[in-house]
């Protein structure tokens, strides 16, 4: 009896000393949008190399900017996303507090409720000095593709889209019979 009593103690030692298990910062970011009626989130590898690529150039810059690395809506075109935001902070060393820091503010809350949400990329950079740390999250969703239904409207069958793509440029200019183009009219 005694042995079997030392061994459940034991054990329940072990446990109590063991860390618990930390949610995941997917786990943090799902449980959170469950709580306010959004769906769950997946770690998604495109979305965690666009996200690191930002922490990166924040952290070489040592400055928090959504344009360290470029315009938000070219760095997320290689995901495919129909929608997408980003989140930036520095300073916490930890995702828990900077994702505390995140649902504080209103416009980064609302980032983090993205309607459709599918995929996030999370990642952190240390500056040069090894002193502040820089977070980037990227949240995207409405990866369907375009349905090809007959009878549909072109407005039915396009995603809906929240950042902006960049247009294609043209192959080459067209031949103009202006001779003098000012504020847009042809002299």
């Amino acid at each position: 009896m005694h042995r079997v009593a030392g061994g459940l103690i034991a054990g329940l030692l072990l446990l109590a000393a063991a860390p618990a298990m930390a949610e995941s910062p997917a786990e943090q970011i799902s449980s959170f949008r469950l709580k306010h009626g959004e769906v769950r989130v997946v770690r998604d590898s495109t979305l965690d190399r666009i996200a690191m690529d930002q922490a990166k150039a924040m952290a070489a810059k040592d400055d928090l900017s959504h344009d360290a690395l470029g315009p938000f809506n070219r760095r997320i075109a290689p995901a495919g996303a129909g929608r997408a935001a980003e989140n930036i902070a520095y300073g916490y060393d930890n995702f828990e507090k900077t994702l505390g820091q995140w649902i504080d503010s209103s416009g980064h809350r609302k980032n983090l409720l993205l309607h459709n949400a599918s995929r996030v990329g999370i990642a952190s950079a240390k500056n040069a000095s090894g002193k502040r740390t820089y977070w980037a999250m990227v949240i995207a969703g409405d990866y369907e593709p375009k349905s090809k239904g007959k009878g549909k409207d072109k407005k039915d069958t396009e995603p809906l889209v929240a950042v902006k793509r960049e247009a294609a440029p043209a192959s080459k200019p067209k031949a103009s019979a202006c001779h003098v183009k000012l504020l847009g009219l042809c002299i």
